[in-house]
């Protein structure tokens, strides 16, 4: 089997093709491996369920020794495809502290880091965004209203009936 990385590969059953993709992925490629969901406020705010991990946002993780914990990523590990959180460190027998590292599989956005304005314009990309809902709210109110006037300005049927009735 070849070692090297495929951009052509699609996808497989196999485990062990899954593990190789995995393992010999570029940097660029690995990047989109370390996406954690959203919140729900920020599901809805943001109209997507994940997005890519990065050093500044505040998470909670979901699963493990230190589940419900939350606090902010302090470093990414590309290579390795894991995430370190400042605050959550184990002691080791020596007594210095080692960071936990986690993977973004078992963590939640909490809190987004927005001040980098290429991470604002990548939220605003494939959205269909709040800018765009609320045009389409302010659309509907004012179409509503227009129904309502075109129904009250119906020509009454009583009208035509009248009209027959004297022929």
């Amino acid at each position: 089997m070849k070692k090297q990385f495929s951009k052509h590969w699609k996808a497989s059953k196999q485990a062990r093709k899954q593990r190789k993709y995995r393992a010999n992925a570029p940097l660029h490629v690995r990047r989109k491996f370390m996406s954690a969901n959203l919140k729900k406020e920020l599901r809805k705010k943001y109209s997507r369920r994940s997005f890519v991990l990065r050093k500044g946002d505040s998470v909670k993780i979901l699963r493990g020794e230190f589940k419900k914990k939350t606090g902010k990523i302090g470093s990414v590990d590309l290579k390795k495809v894991r995430v370190a959180i400042e605050g959550i460190q184990r002691t080791k027998k020596e007594g210095t502290k080692v960071n936990v590292w986690f993977a973004p599989s078992n963590l939640q956005i909490q809190e987004l880091y927005l001040e980098d304005k290429k991470r604002m314009d990548a939220l605003q990309r494939n959205v269909k965004g709040s800018d765009k809902l609320d045009v389409g709210e302010k659309e509907s109110s004012s179409s509503k209203k227009d129904s309502e006037k075109i129904t009250k300005e119906k020509p009454k049927p009583d009208n035509k009936i009248k009209n027959k009735e004297e022929k």
